[in-house]
C-alpha cells in the first residue's frame, strides 16, 4: 500500500523559472515531493509524460463569465469548467455579471455558490460587484470571501449591473481601501465613446471605442488609487496608448496591476473581416502595432498577467445579428484556448515558454492571493498540466467544450496543446467517468 496518489514524471518540468527533469508526487491533493525523474516513489498512479510533453503548473484564470444562474443558456458551471480544464486551467474566478442576480450582495453570492457547488470540476472562486446600490455595503461581501470588486466606468451591457460615475469610483476606492480590498475595473470612459450607427464595417466599430476611452478611464483609476491608497487592477487592457501612464503610476508606487487577454495578443483589426461579430469585444481588438506593444509590455512586466475574459453568449446573440456590430453581443469565448494561444504567440516571438507560462499561472495566482497555486513546489496544490508545446492544431469552435459553439479562435491554427490536466492529483482532462469530484468553491485567503 502507498499513501502517494499520483506521481508525474517529465523530462522537462517547470520548477520556478527553469526546466528540470523531475518526478512530482501528490498526496491528498498536495505536492509532497519534487524529486529526480527516476526517483523510486510508490504511488497508486505513476505517469511518465511523452518526450514532446512538458509539465506545467495548472493555469489560474482570474477573469471568466460563467453567467449562472440566470443566463445559463449562455454558459454554466459544468460547461465552463470542463472547457477550462481541457485548456489546462485548474482554477478560475467568476465575474459578478452576467448572472442574474449579479454578485453584488451576500444573498446573491450564496445563490451562485449553491448553483456552482454540484457542478464544478475545478477550483472556483468569485468576484463581487461594485455598483451604485452596493456602495457602502462592500465590506459584507469582502467578509463573505469574494476576491475583490468589479466595477464598470461605462455601461456594462446589462441593466442589472450599472456603471459607476467618477465620483462613485472614488467612493468605492475609499471604501475598499479601508479594509485593504481589491477593486478591478472595466476602464472605458463613456464620455470618450463615440456614436456608432451600426453596420458590418469593423473599422467603424473600433473607431467608436477609441484609445482615448481607455486612456481617460485609466487615468481616473490611477488618480483614485493614488489618492485613496486602494489596490486597483485594470481589466482586459486593449490600448497600448495607456502604457506610459501605467508605467509612470507603477514607478510612483501606485498599487496597480494590469491584465490583457489572448484575443488582444492574437488578432489585429486588419485581419478581422467585416461582419465577423464573433470577434466583438469591448474594448475592441486594435491594430497590429498596438498588439505588438502589448506583447512588449508583458515581456517588460508593465502588464502583469493574462486572463481569458471568457464572455460567451448564445449563437443568436453573438452572430445572429446579420453582421451588425452594434447589435451583436460583445465578448470572446476563449477559456479553453488561453494557454495555447499565449504559448503560440510567445513561440512566434521567441519568448521562452517559461515566461509565457508564468503569465497564466504564477502571476495570476499571486495577484489573487492564491499562495498554494501557480507553481510546482512542495506544499502547493497538485494542479498539473501535461502540455505539448510543439503540437500544431486548428481550433474548431464546434469541438470546444463550452456551451455555445462560437469563438473568435474558430479556424485559427495554434502551436501548443494541453494533453492532460490534474486538479489536486486527480485527472480532470480527459475526464474520467470514475474520478472523484475534486473541484472546490474557494474563498479569498
Amino acid at each position: 500500500m502507498t499513501d502517494i496518489d499520483l506521481v508525474v514524471r517529465a523530462r522537462r518540468t517547470l520548477i520556478g523559472d527553469e526546466w528540470q527533469p523531475a518526478a512530482v508526487a501528490v498526496r491528498a491533493g498536495v505536492i509532497v515531493t519534487v524529486a529526480g525523474i527516476d526517483a523510486e516513489l510508490d504511488a497508486a498512479e505513476d505517469v511518465t509524460l511523452a518526450d514532446d510533453e512538458v509539465l506545467l503548473p495548472g493555469v489560474v484564470d482570474t477573469h471568466v463569465h460563467v453567467n449562472e444562474p440566470g443566463r445559463t443558456e449562455w454558459e454554466g458551471f459544468t460547461s465552463a469548467t470542463l472547457a477550462a480544464a481541457a485548456g489546462g486551467t485548474t482554477t478560475l474566478l467568476d465575474m459578478p455579471l452576467n448572472s442574474i442576480p449579479p454578485t453584488t450582495t451576500v444573498e446573491a453570492l450564496l445563490l451562485k455558490r449553491t448553483a456552482a457547488a454540484p457542478q464544478v470540476s475545478m477550483d472556483v472562486g468569485f468576484w463581487g460587484g461594485a455598483i451604485p446600490s452596493s456602495l457602502g455595503h462592500l465590506r459584507e461581501l469582502h467578509d463573505a470571501g469574494v476576491f475583490g470588486f468589479k466595477c464598470f466606468l461605462s455601461p456594462s451591457g446589462v441593466d442589472e449591473f450599472p456603471h459607476l460615475t467618477r465620483d462613485q469610483l472614488r467612493e468605492a476606492a475609499t471604501e475598499i481601501a479601508a479594509f485593504d480590498g481589491l477593486l478591478i475595473v472595466h476602464a472605458e470612459d463613456p464620455d470618450a465613446l463615440l456614436p456608432h450607427a451600426g453596420g458590418s464595417d469593423y473599422d467603424d466599430f473600433v473607431a467608436s471605442r477609441p484609445d482615448a476611452a481607455e486612456t481617460d478611464a485609466i487615468d481616473a483609476v490611477i488618480a483614485a488609487a493614488r489618492d485613496t491608497g486602494c489596490r486597483v487592477h485594470i481589466l482586459h487592457l486593449s490600448s497600448a496608448a495607456a502604457l506610459p501612464a501605467i508605467r509612470a503610476a507603477k514607478a510612483d508606487g501606485v498599487r496597480l496591476t494590469v491584465e490583457t487577454c489572448p484575443h488582444y495578443l492574437t488578432f489585429d483589426a486588419a485581419t478581422i473581416p467585416d461582419g465577423a461579430t464573433q470577434y466583438k469585444c469591448c474594448p475592441p481588438v486594435r491594430d497590429a502595432a498596438n498588439r505588438e506593444a502589448l506583447w512588449e509590455a508583458l515581456i517588460d512586466g508593465t502588464i502583469d498577467l493574462v486572463a481569458s475574459d471568457h464572455s460567451p453568449a448564445t449563437a443568436e446573440l453573438k452572430v445572429g445579428a446579420d453582421g451588425d456590430w452594434a447589435r451583436a453581443w460583445g465578448g470572446i469565448s476563449g477559456v479553453q484556448v488561453m494557454l495555447a494561444a499565449v504559448a503560440s504567440g510567445a513561440a512566434a516571438r521567441d519568448v521562452p515558454l517559461a515566461d509565457a507560462a508564468a503569465w497564466v499561472t504564477r502571476r495570476p495566482a499571486a495577484f489573487a492571493g492564491l499562495t498554494d497555486k501557480g507553481s510546482i513546489e512542495v506544499g502547493n496544490r497538485g494542479d498539473l498540466v501535461a502540455f505539448a508545446p510543439a503540437e500544431r492544431w486548428t481550433v474548431h469552435a464546434a469541438d470546444l467544450a463550452h456551451r455555445n459553439p462560437v469563438s473568435a479562435f474558430d479556424g485559427h491554427e495554434l502551436t501548443g496543446r494541453t494533453r492532460r490536466t490534474w486538479l489536486a492529483g486527480t485527472q480532470i482532462f480527459p475526464a474520467r467517468a470514475d474520478a472523484r469530484r475534486t473541484g472546490r468553491l474557494i474563498e479569498r485567503h
